[in-house]
């Protein structure tokens, strides 16, 4: 040992020194904070591909709510003139300038149909922001329920059975048929029995783990059905919830274009009015654009929500955060 330490150049206490034992100390593990929602965000800005969808849906959004601050949109300012009536984009920037409100044409009462557009997209957009977050919201929480009390599964199972069977598209052309076509009409029907099909879907994902162990021991302790659904597991269906999201609102956009196709719609300005006045349009030569520009917006619309959401839930899910 003397050898050892002349070898090194060190005594014995430099070697070997006593370390005092902390029980708190040893409870401690090293280990970098989390944060969920700045992982969320690092996850879903790593692919560059979601950066660019985002800027797509940010031009999107300004083009639905501010723009039309700025227009002074009038669908009849040029009823009485014949000659600027169904013009394609060359001839309405021919004959009123070279603008962006004349780059998809004039429609046919002579009306800007890139203004018609967005001043339709703000109506639709906002039907399906307001539909989305009533259904969502009603569904989850109802879901959570649901899926939790098995008191509450046997009365609202009876309920899905029923409902769940009679085609959602016929309810909700028989409420807009009965009312007045209108926007909150319009919210009425698609909202009155579309969170049953979410509040299902939260139920069945509720099931699965409503019987793990910290559950278990918080009903044993006395914790209410209500809490544990909205403490335990709904915080850990965050992603789920998202991915609903991501469906649903485009879904809502879909159908508002479809009503208005089959003559069912709103009264109002809306993306599936516009196509709806503009199907004669479709067969005539040279009047395409009237058709076909406010088809590829709403495609476009309903593509860059549902992309985004499904990414933001892909994002969301803590599995991914690794």
């Amino acid at each position: 040992m003397n050898q050892d330490l002349e070898q090194f150049g060190l005594s014995e206490e430099e070697l070997f020194s006593r370390v005092d034992h902390s029980d708190l100390d040893a409870e401690k593990i090293t280990a970098p904070r989390y944060s969920y929602w700045h992982s969320v965000f690092r996850v879903f800005f790593k692919k560059k591909i979601n950066i660019v969808i985002l800027a797509l849906l940010a031009v999107i959004l300004a083009f639905t709510y501010i723009y039309p601050l700025f227009v002074d949109y009038d669908k009849f300012g040029n009823l009485l003139n014949a000659t600027a009536k169904h013009l394609s984009p060359s001839a309405a920037m021919k004959q009123f300038g070279a603008n962006i409100h004349w780059i998809l044409g004039a429609g046919a009462a002579g009306q800007s149909t890139f203004d018609a557009i967005w001043f339709g997209s703000r109506i639709s957009i906002s039907l399906a922001l307001v539909c989305g977050l009533i259904n969502i919201t009603v569904g989850v929480i109802v879901g959570a329920i649901w899926g939790f009390s098995k008191k509450v599964d046997r009365i609202m199972m009876e309920v899905y059975n029923v409902v769940a069977n009679v085609p959602y598209i016929l309810i909700v052309s028989v409420m807009v048929m009965i009312l007045t076509a209108s926007f909150w009409t319009m919210v009425f029907a698609l909202t009155i029995t579309g969170w049953l099909t979410i509040a299902y879907f939260i139920r069945t994902q509720v099931i699965i783990i409503r019987d793990r162990e910290y559950n278990l021991a918080s009903k044993c302790l006395g914790t209410s059905t209500t809490k544990i659904a909205m403490k335990n597991i709904l915080p850990f269906m965050t992603s789920i919830v998202v991915t609903v999201a991501a469906t649903e609102i485009p879904n809502y956009i879909s159908m508002e274009v479809f009503l208005a196709y089959i003559g069912m719609g709103l009264s109002d300005m809306s993306l599936g009015r516009l196509i709806y006045e503009a199907e004669s349009a479709m067969v005539t030569p040279g009047w395409g654009f009237e058709f076909w520009s406010p088809v590829v917006i709403s495609a476009i619309i309903t593509i860059v929500l549902y992309v985004v959401g499904q990414n933001l839930g892909d994002a969301s899910d803590p599995r991914t955060h690794m």
